[in-house]
């Protein structure tokens, strides 16, 4: 707090820096002497052999003397803007403390709290803490993944870094984002019974505020809420600590300044409001008079000039006029005032002052004077009562003269107090109070108390309010010398603003000179009347309307020399003259002030020079007290300080700044936007002191263009109503006057437009313009995410209002359109230029060429660079779809085409880049391909890029590598089937073998690499596909060629006898048939068309010939071991040579033993090798089949013959083993139980029987020719029959 002497310290530093001042001005002329002669001397030194001395001995000096020059002007700069701020506070002060034309706006949107850089990286570390796990908070994996694709792509942006630094980011902003975020996750997640998906995103945001509020109390958001609350409405004290705070006015210095000016006193405000437009009419009337106006856009608006100024004047008193005069208690507070004022405003009429008629003094009558009174009447006690009992009952009455009666209560007459107060109300301005003292009378027929005495107490409302004694008059009934405790306040109504006894004499009224009591009554704002009263009459006597009148101090008067008064003051008009006296003179001072507040004169009375220890009156005092206290701090200038000399538009224009700037530095993302009570103070400003709302609004415009050009972030809706409003004034007014006269003026009321204005506005709007379209080229950088929300909507819409001529003419959509398509071709490079950096691409370049990269950067990692800028960019634009499009796409519904004209711009760039790489890049390298399918990807999932420009560039710079990558496929592949099957071992790998696997998994892989390529041309995809599926069928058919080969050469190897086993080699032969058969539909038929399966058609065919090729070879290899064996049975037929050799052998069963475990090794193998179930079944009933009629032959060419029991023995054995087994291999009935079986099986059965019976007789005839001894032949021969009956068994 600043010493009230440091006013008085302050005038002797500025003595000081005076005297200082001074004495450096002589060193300077003393310096600059010096210096010239100085100089002189060098001159001609300079000629001689010496070396040249410097043209300044003593530069400090020279520097000194600037520097405190220097701080001079500043220090007298600084007081300047001092002395400003403190008048233009004073201003401020009275319109915050004498509201009559504005009020606090209840309507305006409640701004968000904003987040700090601070606040910014605390956010950052929670959300690390949380997918770090250090967090209590529980979530699932999809709830993690969004955070973490939060934190990633939003909260680590620089563009949010830049939001929050330019002061337009708030918590509800990131919350926003991360919810639109979460709802394309959850929507695309897949339905949950009993879960609905707006549950899952109510748990998502609670964690993720959980996660965003940290640590914190909850119980401090009430507090913050209750923050944002306090700034919809504000009391006065708070209006006035805001602006101490914008204009850097001290505590002290506003507390002097409000004392001074009174504030608290509403009818000092309201005379001072007076005051001011009574000097600013008298103004206007001297300029019409001198013809004194600004410039005008049109000559014959100076007349219209002129009559706005009486109009805005006469709006301004009207405004006054309205405000009510309140009948209630000078008790009741200023803000309650101000709000009876303000809110009832409509609901009161009074009579203006200019309809006045200032001839007759009848324009007032009695019931305009009307007042109404309180009272309260305190009976406390009562003493001296001693002539009556202790125990009696005594009571008092009350009532106003002309009003009700009231009682206290009872009491002993031992102790006769009540402290018992009535309330009266009356409209007497000098009522009468009676209070009587009452007994309780004793007989029993007595009707009515006793009255014991009484008192009558004449009542003004400049009594005093303290209790007093009162001398009762008593009555015959009571002898004793009663006194009684009163008091009596009486309160002063609001319209009542002075009373009090006065001599007074005039020449209209009052011609008598005498003693009246006058009341000074506020009829309404600008009605003031002198009322003189008598006692116990309600309505005045006689009456003055003050309107027209100026009162001062004056000397006696000669007339009233004797008849009492010794202070005098007079009320003049122009024919009436009215003189006034008092007793004491601190009364005379404040009926002249109240009568001066009341005239609203210009003239302020002066009062004579008075001794200060004559000052008694409290009210007074305080008065002298505040303007001394003024006067010592200097700021008694700014108190008296006319408001008419000021050039208030200036003023507006600082107060408007500052405020501005205290704004944006607040607590909330106000984004230019004022707070209810700084509109509020700025509106009561302009109202009051006449500022143009033009000029008020292109100092706006021109506050908010400086700041958002130095990337503060303004709301476009707030410039686009002011420029909506200065367009308005300024087009709308600067037509022909003709043309103006019949359209009348503007909204606001104001039809003139000043030349400045026109000017300003012009330059404003070029500013303006050339701010839009750079948020628009910078639309990514200026809204990030689309924040503010509708911004850039806004900007686009405010652009359009820019482009217009003028308020009529609608620009033309072309010209809209070629303006947005040039900023969005500038936006192209700029995006591509920022991310490029990001990315360091850039950074990468030549210094001696834009186009080229350094020659130490490896090809590959030139590649991965642009892949990697492939992917920011296709983020780039999705974003901007995501955030940015449907702003565009509301705003003009044409815009779709040149966003679309903006990617293609922007994919332009990017292909220099692109091409350049590729260019680098080793031939018949692939590592490019993942760059055409991420680019691909993304463009043809795009309705409006897909086979756009770039889109077409990408395929013609891709389709020859595509095509050169399928014939180097192709040639491979051929290569690895020729060389692979030449030194192929046939061991098992995966389905088929080595060479084989490989040939499979290259077409496969080829076919899927061709195929997610997704190649966006239709014919050439076809063509690529034809071609694909012909290269696998060719590829296959020579794949089956060579297996077969090598199989029919496998086949070759192996002998013809029950030992031979097929080579593992051989099934994985079949293998590869096998597997190629299954893989070709995959392989060779194509994706679409009529003729899909025809090269799978062909191959399958094809591979179907090769199978039975390999089944009919492996067959016949199989059945020619059978073949061998039958042919060694049939040397046992009858009638050979060898049959009777060969028995002597004694074979039993050992051809058929061996054939038995060759066909059940073999079976085993093929079971066990082979892979395709039904291809093995196939095999082996046709092995079957070609055995049983191999057998079947073999018995028809031996129907004339009997079989050997050898043959019989194996054959049956061969016959029944291979039913037997083939039939577990799964060899169907049909198959197994053939005709050809029956029929061996029917000879076989005839054969047996043959044998036996052949047998028996052959064993029965060695009988009966051994006798004895033939026992032991038929025991041998029945041996080898059993033996053979076993064998047959086995």
């Amino acid at each position: 707090m600043r010493e009230p002497s440091s006013s008085e310290e302050e005038s002797e530093n500025e003595t000081n820096d005076d005297e200082n001042s001074d004495i450096l001005s002589i060193h300077n002329n003393v310096d600059q002497k010096s210096l010239s002669a100085s100089g002189e001397n060098l001159s001609v030194v300079s000629h001689g052999r010496g070396p040249p001395r410097p043209a300044s001995p003593s530069p400090s000096l020279i520097s000194d003397r600037e520097k405190a020059i220097e701080d001079t002007e500043k220090l007298e700069r600084e007081e300047e803007e001092r002395k400003k701020r403190l008048q233009l506070y004073v201003f401020v002060m009275r319109c915050i403390a004498y509201p009559f034309n504005a009020k606090q706006p209840t309507d305006m949107a409640r701004r968000q709290t904003k987040v700090t850089k601070q606040q910014l990286q605390t956010i950052k570390e929670r959300f690390v803490a949380f997918l770090n796990g250090e967090t209590s908070i529980v979530a699932d994996e999809a709830f993690t993944n969004a955070v973490q694709s939060y934190y990633e792509v939003f909260l680590k942006s620089d563009r949010v870094a830049t939001m929050v630094k330019s002061g337009g980011c708030s918590a509800n902003d990131f919350r926003e984002v991360f919810k639109n975020n979460i709802e394309k996750r959850v929507r695309s997640l897949p339905e949950i019974d009993g879960l609905s998906k707006e549950t899952v995103l109510s748990s998502w945001m609670t964690k993720f505020d959980a996660i965003f509020r940290g640590e914190e109390d909850p119980r401090k958001q009430p507090q913050r809420m209750s923050t944002a609350a306090s700034e919809l409405i504000l009391s006065k004290e708070q209006l006035y600590e805001m602006f101490q705070n914008i204009l850097g006015v001290k505590k002290y210095e506003h507390q002097i300044l409000y004392n001074a000016c009174q504030l608290d006193n509403a009818d000092e405000q309201a005379a001072q409001v007076r005051r001011e437009l009574d000097r600013r009419l008298q103004l206007t009337e001297q300029m019409s008079r001198m013809r004194k106006h600004p410039k005008f856009v049109v000559k014959e608006m100076e007349s219209m000039y002129m009559d706005e100024l009486k109009s805005a004047i006469n709006l301004l008193m009207a405004n006054l006029e309205s405000l009510p005069v309140s009948k209630g208690s000078t008790d009741s507070t200023i803000s309650r005032l101000q709000k009876l004022k303000r809110y009832n405003r409509a609901q009161h009429s009074s009579l203006s002052k200019m309809d006045i008629n200032d001839e007759t003094d009848s324009g007032l009558s009695k019931l305009d004077v009307v007042l109404s009174f309180t009272l309260e009447v305190h009976v406390v006690e009562v003493k001296g009562l001693k002539s009556l009992a202790n125990n009696k009952i005594v009571y008092c009455t009350m009532e106003v003269e002309g009003g009700e009666k009231l009682q206290t209560d009872q009491a002993e007459a031992s102790k006769p107090s009540w402290d018992t107060q009535g309330d009266f109300t009356t409209t007497h301005p000098l009522p009468v109070v009676k209070v009587k003292l009452y007994t309780e009378s004793s007989g029993m027929l007595s009707l009515e108390d006793k009255e014991l005495g009484k008192v009558v107490i004449p009542v003004t409302a400049s009594s005093s309010r303290q209790p007093e004694w009162y001398r009762m008059h008593t009555t015959k009934n009571c002898q004793d010398d009663l006194k009684i405790k009163i008091a009596v306040r009486m309160d002063k109504p609001q319209n009542m603003k002075h009373c009090g006894y006065l001599y007074g004499l005039g020449k209209k009224v009052w011609k008598k000179y005498k003693k009246r009591y006058f009341v000074l009554v506020q009829v309404s704002q600008y009605t003031f009347a002198m009322c003189s009263y008598r006692e116990k009459k309600p309505d005045p006597t006689e009456m003055m309307q003050l309107d027209g009148f100026t009162v001062d101090y004056c000397e006696q008067v000669p007339d009233a020399e004797g008849f009492g008064g010794k202070y005098f003051f007079n009320c003049v008009k122009e024919g009436d003259n009215v003189t006034f006296a008092t007793d004491d003179e601190n009364e005379r001072t404040l009926w002249v002030q109240a009568i001066y507040r009341a005239t609203g004169q210009t003239h302020k009375p002066v009062p004579p020079v008075v001794q200060t220890n004559k000052i008694s009156n409290t009210q007074i005092s305080r008065m002298q007290g505040d303007a001394d206290r003024a006067r010592k701090h200097g700021l008694d200038e700014f108190v008296q300080a006319n408001p008419v000399m000021f050039d208030h538009h200036d003023l507006f224009n600082m107060l408007q700044t500052l405020t501005l700037d205290y704004r944006l530095n607040d607590a909330y993302t106000c984004l230019g936007w004022f707070s209810p009570g700084q509109v509020f103070v700025l509106d009561e400003y302009c109202a009051r002191y006449g500022v143009r709302g033009c000029h008020r609004h292109l100092c706006y415009l021109n506050d908010l263009l400086e700041r958002a050009e130095a990337g503060i972030m303004i709301d476009p809706t707030l410039i686009h109503y002011s420029f909506a409003f200065c367009a308005s004034h300024v087009h709308g007014n600067s037509y022909e006057v003709k043309i103006k006269l019949k359209r009348g003026k503007r909204p606001d009321g104001i039809g003139t437009v000043l030349l400045k204005e026109k000017l300003q506005f012009d330059e404003i709007k070029e500013r303006l313009r050339i701010l839009l379209e750079n948020q628009i080229t910078h639309f990514r950088y200026c809204f990030p995410f689309g924040r503010p929300e509708g911004a850039l909507k806004a900007t686009l819409s405010l652009l359009e209002r820019v482009l217009m001529k003028d308020i009529v003419t609608p620009v033309p959509p072309e010209e809209v359109r070629n303006v947005i398509k040039k900023c969005l071709e500038n936006a192209a490079l700029v995006n591509y230029t920022r991310i490029s950096e990001y990315a360091k691409i850039e950074g990468r370049k030549g210094s001696g060429s834009t186009d080229s990269y350094n020659e130490e950067v490896s090809p590959k990692k030139r590649l991965d660079d642009v892949i990697h800028l492939a992917e920011l960019c296709i983020e780039v634009l999705q974003q901007n779809e995501e955030h940015h499009a449907e702003a565009f796409v509301t705003a003009f519904a044409w815009f779709s085409d040149l966003l679309v004209e903006h990617a293609e711009i922007f994919w332009s760039l990017f292909a220099v880049d692109m091409d350049s790489t590729l260019e680098m890049q080793p031939p018949d390298t692939w590592d490019s391909f993942p760059l055409f399918q991420l680019l691909n990807d993304y463009l043809r999932n795009d309705e409006n890029l897909s086979s756009g420009k770039f889109h077409q560039h990408l395929r013609m710079v891709f389709a020859p590598q595509v095509v050169r990558y399928v014939d180097l496929m192709e040639s491979s592949i051929a290569q690895s089937i020729h060389k692979g099957f030449e030194r192929e071992r046939w061991e098992p790998q995966g389905n088929g073998c080595a060479t084989s696997e490989d040939m499979l998994w290259k077409l496969d892989a080829l076919q899927s690499f061709i195929r997610e390529l997704h190649w966006p041309d239709e014919m050439f995809a076809d063509h690529l596909d034809h071609r694909l599926k012909l290269m696998a069928a060719d590829m296959i058919e020579a794949a089956a060629k060579r297996t077969l080969k090598s199989f029919e050469a496998w086949l070759r190897k192996g002998g013809k006898g029950t030992d031979y086993l097929l080579y593992p080699e051989m099934a994985v032969m079949m293998n590869v048939i096998i597997d190629c058969k299954n893989r070709a539909l995959h392989l060779c038929a194509l994706d679409s068309g009529e003729n899909m399966h025809q090269y799978h058609t062909k191959i399958e065919d094809f591979l179907d010939r090769i199978q039975v090729q390999m089944v009919k070879c492996l067959i016949e290899k199989l059945l020619s071991v059978l073949e061998s064996v039958l042919s060694k049975l049939a040397r046992y037929d009858e009638g050979t040579f060898f049959s009777s050799i060969l028995s002597l052998t004694k074979p039993v069963n050992e051809l058929g033993k061996a054939y038995v475990d060759f066909m059940r090794g073999n079976l085993d193998i093929l079971r066990q090798k082979i892979a395709d179930e039904l291809f093995t079944l196939s095999i082996f009933e046709q092995w079957y089949t070609g055995q049983m009629k191999m057998i079947c032959d073999w018995l028809s060419d031996r129907l004339d013959l009997s079989l050997h029991p050898y043959q019989l023995t194996c054959v049956m054995t061969i016959n029944r083993k291979c039913f037997s087994d083939f039939e577990l291999q799964g060899v169907p009935e049909n198959a197994l139980n053939a005709k050809t079986y029956q029929t061996i099986c029917s000879r076989l059965q005839v054969e047996e029987a043959t044998q036996s019976v052949t047998q028996s007789e052959n064993s029965s005839k060695t009988s009966r020719f051994l006798g004895g001894g033939g026992s032991s032949m038929g025991g041998a021969s029945s041996g080898t029959g059993s033996q053979a009956s076993g064998d047959e068994s086995d």
